[in-house]
């Protein structure tokens, strides 16, 4: 990185381009450590540089200016800058439609992702119609980008038929909600067939919104069912790794406690519900 910044101060036209991916690339490290403000600092640098390289060559640097504004975006949003985040990524969603529009196959994903995080933001602001239409949007995209190409894309498509789902029942659309939930699930089960140390924790996520979602409309008995597979797959997951998986473990018995008690079956409730103050607790 030092070194970056040295060769940038001497020859900038040269090696201002890798002075800006290195701090992209820091950011993101930074943010995995939970060094948020560190992360905002180095991706909101990497976002002036691009721009200054952009302004001069946009054919060539603005698709890493819309990437990074997409990190700036996710920056802003864990730090609770909601409104400033969302500038960050309606400017991104500009430029992936503008480049979508004249290279679809390079940046039709591209476009999708930022849609995706252009709901979670508009969602965070309670604009949740403008969430449920971009969302729809990132679905539709990913529908056509799995038909083609099922291994690279089914995963992203499960991620926003689960967000769809959210963003359905924030408005009362239960239904719906449920039906985009149910699609998600079948998704991360075949995917989960394949590769289940990489999507079982997808499917236990699903599993407990489905259990959620099938509660919400009455149907107690598949919510207890659903919700029952998710605690399974949580508790083999966090066998093997309970630093990462006690606390979704631990939502997931919660969630028990809840179905077991909705049907009358307290006593197994109250005996769930301990285990999972008894997990939460230890997490502490």
């Amino acid at each position: 990185m030092n070194s970056n910044r040295r060769l940038a101060a001497d020859r900038p036209a040269a090696f201002n381009p890798d002075l800006a991916m290195s701090l992209n690339n820091l950011s993101n490290r930074l943010s995995d450590l939970g060094r948020r403000e560190e992360a905002l600092q180095a991706i909101q640098e990497a976002v002036e540089l691009r721009r200054r390289l952009a302004a001069d060559r946009p054919a060539a640097f603005n698709p890493d200016l819309a990437m990074s504004l997409n990190n700036l975006s996710n920056g802003l949003s864990d730090l609770g800058r909601r409104e400033e985040a969302l500038q960050a990524i309606q400017e991104a969603v500009v430029f992936y439609r503008r480049f979508a529009a004249d290279r679809p196959v390079a940046f039709r994903p591209n476009l999708a992702m930022s849609l995706t995080n252009l709901s979670n933001r508009l969602s965070d602001l309670g604009r949740r119609e403008e969430a449920l239409q971009a969302i729809q949007e990132a679905v539709e995209f990913y529908r056509r980008l799995a038909a083609d190409r099922p291994a690279a894309f089914n995963p992203d498509l499960a991620v926003s038929l689960n967000n769809l789902s959210l963003r359905l029942l924030d408005l009362g659309r239960r239904e719906e909600a449920l039906q985009a939930i149910q699609e998600a699930v079948e998704l991360r089960r075949r995917l989960a067939a394949d590769r289940p140390a990489v999507f079982h924790p997808n499917l236990a996520k699903s599993l407990n919104n489905l259990s959620d979602r099938l509660s919400d409309l009455g149907r107690q008995e598949e919510a207890l069912q659903a919700i029952q597979e998710a605690v399974e797959l949580r508790r083999r997951l966090a066998a093997d790794r309970p630093a990462a998986f006690n606390a979704d473990l631990a939502i997931s018995l919660n969630n028990l406690s809840g179905r077991l008690s909705d049907l009358g079956r307290r006593d197994e409730a109250e005996k769930i519900s301990k285990e999972a103050a008894e997990l939460s607790s230890s997490d502490d």
